[in-house]
């Protein structure tokens, strides 16, 4: 795909080209037996090792070890059910790797009000939110001399709130911060700085310094509708991606709150993530269609 062949629409809106699929694998064993919530895709060790996570609606995670390299892509996987054995009604439920500790997984639970942390298959420890949890992220880095790997970003209600699951002290919450008053918060994502950006119902992304838990900056109306997905870029943290309800993710300067392009999907979005290291950008539609944005280092798009 090159940059040529990619034409804009009003306000930098990029226009798609299709693309063929070169080649494709299938993971035989992800058996779960109710609606799958989430999937994350992590980098495990070696190059050609990926991890894969999935979560169902009531919580039973499967992890899956890929080689990217072999021409069976199924090393090794095994399954962990839910904490209370998956006893009440099925809700939302999302995942997260430790990007220092790959055995080391949070799960969060809508309806149980709970994330549950394991080391591969061994539970090391639940966290009981205030309010419904509706994201979770291990920060990439965090300044204020916790190790990383304890530390987890949790958007519940219409707080942020930040856990420390080696601590007991207030269960291990050790910060709270309020977030658009009558609002929910839908997403959060951390930079390689510590950086941490939430969005939701008020349709503005906000950035928090860890160091003092002030806003840096709010970008409002960066979204036409609730914002259900964040992430800083790799190439430039001082741009973020910002996926709306809709069918429409955005990228822009959070800080000058800029909008820089943004593309739409054929319907409204199901899925969107970035890559760990690179700004690979991709959104899967209800439709079944999947949109994939490939940014180069000056932040131009090679292809949509």
């Amino acid at each position: 795909m090159e940059e040529e062949m990619l034409s804009r629409g009003k306000e930098s809106l990029l226009i798609p080209i299709n693309a063929q699929v070169i080649s494709s694998s299938v993971v035989d064993r992800c058996p779960h037996r109710s609606e799958i919530q989430s999937v994350v895709l992590a980098e495990g060790e070696g190059d050609s090792c990926l991890i894969l996570g999935t979560v169902d609606s009531y919580g039973h995670l499967i992890v899956s070890r890929l080689d990217t390299v072999a021409e069976d892509i199924d090393r090794a996987s095994y399954s962990v059910p839910p904490h209370d054995s998956g006893v009440g009604e099925g809700s939302w439920a999302g995942l997260c790797f430790s990007p220092t500790h790959h055995s080391t997984v949070a799960v969060a639970r809508e309806l149980c009000k709970s994330i549950d942390i394991y080391d591969q298959d061994i539970h090391i420890r639940s966290l009981r939110t205030l309010w419904y949890p509706s994201s979770v992220r291990f920060p990439q880095c965090f300044p204020q001399g916790s190790e990383c790997s304890s530390i987890l970003a949790i958007t519940e209600g219409p707080q942020l709130s930040i856990w420390d699951f080696r601590m007991h002290n207030n269960g291990g919450c050790v910060q709270r911060v309020s977030g658009p008053t009558g609002g929910i918060l839908y997403s959060v994502c951390t930079s390689p700085s510590g950086l941490i950006a939430v969005g939701g119902t008020d349709r503005a992304v906000t950035i928090y310094d860890p160091r003092r838990w002030s806003a840096l900056s709010r970008w409002v109306g960066c979204s036409k509708y609730e914002i259900t997905g964040l992430s800083f870029s790799s190439v430039d943290q001082s741009f973020i991606y910002v996926q709306g309800v809709d069918y429409e993710i955005t990228c822009g300067r959070w800080r000058e709150s800029e909008r820089a392009f943004s593309f739409r999907g054929d319907s409204n979005w199901l899925g969107f993530s970035k890559c760990a290291n690179t700004d690979v950008v991709a959104g899967w539609c209800e439709s079944g269609s999947i949109f994939v944005a490939d940014v180069r280092q000056d932040l131009s798009v090679i292809g949509v």
